[in-house]
């Protein structure tokens, strides 16, 4: 009943006012501490009936604190919140349902050994009798994906899906949870570009059903092609709202970090040297028959970058895992420096000469729970400076910290704060930071800059550049297109587990690599002859 009358509120305030003027959400004067951290000193936001509005900054501006705010997860310390005209108070992730918002997480919110169907319903499932009822269940999912054109798999585990297909079914369960507004915080960070615009499709039906959609973005070309209308936060600040069509990515740009940025990098041109990665006919299961390699073989070499391209689950984390050690080699070897380290471990391949910028910073690049300094520590904390004789060197841990938070700009600068304490794109600054400080001759960088701001993407970009300049191999795989022709020397294009294609950056363009990403190699190559 409370979510009925909600309902019928929002439709009362939206008829009374044709033009639209009136706000489904208004957020006033809104503040947000965690501790000694200010994370939002003064937010606004409104959002009006059937409109896309983007909210864009660097990371730890506030956005994302914003509409957790909105949705309930944190309560506010100061300012208002209204829905539908009416002020609401002590918001919780059930009322804010109730109220009719929902949102889709970055880290997605699902029970992978579940099914999809599972999934939507968990927590409100229909029933007959003492049992689920799973055919109204699929009847009513199926309405939502016919309408929407929200394909998914309702019978399939979350674990067997990709990541695209993940999103939809967080769609869906917003939906059915009778979503009238929809958040969705860096909703295309783990996507390729065919997911990406597939999901605008979505997004574009959903607002012309009336719904009506906060888009929390660092991607400002995507913004400026989805957004009705953007709000720009910087450092806990609103910094104001804008149309879409009255603004500019370099307008966006400046209000969002104070200076211009520059994301395409002056690629430095280097003569290749030795041979510092050797992968020899490697074959490596996957529990996706996509993500197979299947007998797959490269080569990259001291001072240049080899890119690999492909649309994500195609094979590249299980390329990556088997030579870092990871993941099992079934057939094949993999040299490093001279040195067969195939099925050797982590640490072993590390010494070897092998950095690793792993694709998931939570799982494998960070310990949230340790502090900064710590982590940025960690790789060589049984090593000189920062240990001896079984002794930890503290101050030899904290100057380190100190002086890659200057040069990374690393925030908050306090270096005892755990690393939970950081937003996605300083934690991913972390990683980075420690990582080429090694000086290792192979640097494997894999999704560098998935799911960080532009001012963390341009420092990235020129780091990886720079390990180049100064003689790392570097292997840099990203769902990024124009990072990868951006940064490259060679890139090869990877497709259900094989190389389907090997370019040079000149040869490189987005259609020849699209086709190559898609496994259509003869059509490419007919691209490519018409492109010369």
């Amino acid at each position: 009943m409370e979510r009925q009358a909600a309902y019928v509120c929002l439709s009362l305030v939206i008829e009374k006012d044709e033009k639209m003027d009136e706000y489904v959400i208004e957020m006033k004067d809104i503040v947000k501490n965690f501790g000694t951290i200010q994370a939002v000193k003064n937010g606004q936001f409104t959002l009006k009936k059937g409109e896309i509005h983007s909210l864009i900054g660097e990371n730890g501006a506030g956005k994302s604190t914003m509409m957790k705010l909105l949705y309930g997860m944190y309560p506010i310390d100061d300012g208002e919140i209204f829905v539908a005209g009416k002020k609401v108070e002590h918001l919780t992730p059930k009322s804010a349902i109730s109220l009719g918002i929902g949102m889709v997480h970055q880290e997605f919110m699902l029970v992978n050994e579940l099914r999809v169907v599972e999934n939507i319903i968990l927590g409100f499932e229909p029933t007959k009798g003492l049992t689920i009822d799973f055919d109204t269940a699929r009847k009513n999912i199926r309405r939502y994906i016919e309408q929407y054109h929200l394909d998914v798999q309702m019978e399939k585990r979350v674990s067997q899906i990709s990541v695209g297909e993940a999103q939809r079914v967080e769609i869906i369960k917003t939906l059915m949870h009778g979503a009238e507004i929809i958040i969705l915080d860096e909703p295309t960070a783990v996507l390729t570009p065919q997911e990406t615009k597939g999901l605008f499709r979505i997004l574009h039906n959903l607002k012309e059903d009336g719904k009506s959609i906060v888009f929390i973005s660092h991607k400002l070309n995507e913004v400026m092609e989805i957004s009705d209308r953007i709000s720009v936060m910087r450092q806990g600040n609103y910094m104001g709202t804008v149309d879409r069509d009255e603004t500019s990515p370099v307008d966006l740009t400046k209000r969002m970090i104070g200076r211009e940025v520059f994301l395409n990098v002056n690629r430095t041109e280097t003569t290749p040297g030795e041979k510092i990665l050797d992968v020899q006919d490697i074959w490596v299961s996957s529990h996706k028959e996509t993500s197979k390699i299947r007998g797959l073989s490269l080569s990259v070499h001291a001072g240049e970058i080899l890119g690999v391209a492909g649309i994500d689950g195609n094979g590249q984390s299980e390329l990556v895992d088997a030579i870092t050690g990871l993941r099992p080699v079934e057939k094949g070897k993999v040299i490093l420096n001279g040195v067969d380290v195939t099925n050797k471990s982590p640490k072993k391949i590390r010494k070897a000469g092998l950095a690793h910028i792993p694709e998931d910073r939570n799982k494998r690049g960070l310990n949230r729970a340790m502090s900064i300094s710590d982590n940025l520590s960690v790789v060589g904390i049984d090593e000189n400076p920062y240990s001896s004789h079984m002794l930890l060197n503290r101050s030899a841990q904290h100057e380190n910290a100190m002086e890659k938070i200057k040069e990374f700009d690393i925030r908050p600068a306090d270096y005892t704060l755990p690393a939970s304490s950081m937003s996605g794109g300083n934690a991913q600054k972390v990683v980075v930071a420690r990582e080429v400080s090694l000086g290792k001759k192979l640097l494997i960088a894999s999704q560098p800059t998935r799911g960080v701001d532009v001012g963390a993407i341009e420092t990235i970009r020129n780091t990886i550049d720079k390990a180049k300049k100064q003689g790392a191999g570097v292997l840099l795989v990203s769902a990024e297109l124009e990072e990868i022709m951006s940064l490259s020397d060679r890139i090869i294009v990877i497709h259900d587990g094989a190389i389907t294609g090997e370019l040079t950056a000149a040869e490189a363009n987005e259609t020849t690599m699209g086709l190559l990403m898609m496994g259509n190699a003869e059509e490419a190559k007919k691209e490519e002859g018409e492109a010369v």
